[in-house]
């Protein structure tokens, strides 16, 4: 397991998030993508996970409900991925969201992403729903968890 170092990013940071989106993620996207998901949301939060000042992983969320914390997008680098690093990333955003009143987290991930599923797991989320994705033509699992239990 590889400690990264997590900050939350400014939004002068937001072009190194993109970089790394692009080398996670097909198809690429750019600023303006990015710039019209936070319209509207309340309490943005966006981490980068870095190893040796290296950018190897990020995690944007938002205000889903007043009291639901929403995990919108989580990446890895490739060169990184079963090292805890998203479930670090997951870890300070659920301390973020706790500190900040927030008293349940959410997201949903297609049933494909395997790994996904698996830190859900691992972080004791519970399956609160499913739906289907017709433009992926997949499963996705929604899943929840009281923040009350993950920062003690």
């Amino acid at each position: 397991m590889a400690q990264a170092d997590i900050t939350i990013v400014t939004e002068q940071q937001l072009p190194t998030i993109i970089e790394l989106y692009n080398q996670i993620f097909r198809p690429q996207e750019n600023e303006a993508y990015f710039r019209r998901r936070f319209q509207g949301r309340y309490n943005v939060l966006v981490m980068l996970a870095a190893l040796d000042n290296r950018a190897i992983g990020f995690c944007i969320g938002f205000a889903l409900k007043p009291h639901v914390f929403y995990t919108w997008l989580i990446g890895v680098h490739g060169d990184f991925r079963r090292k805890s690093i998203g479930r670090q990333l997951m870890e300070s955003q659920h301390e973020w969201a706790a500190g900040h009143g927030y008293e349940f987290s959410r997201f949903e991930t297609l049933n494909r992403h395997r790994s996904m599923v698996h830190m859900a797991v691992v972080l004791e989320y519970d399956i609160v729903g499913t739906r289907w994705d017709s433009t992926r033509s997949d499963l996705l699992i929604q899943f929840e968890k009281p923040l009350t239990e993950a920062v003690q």
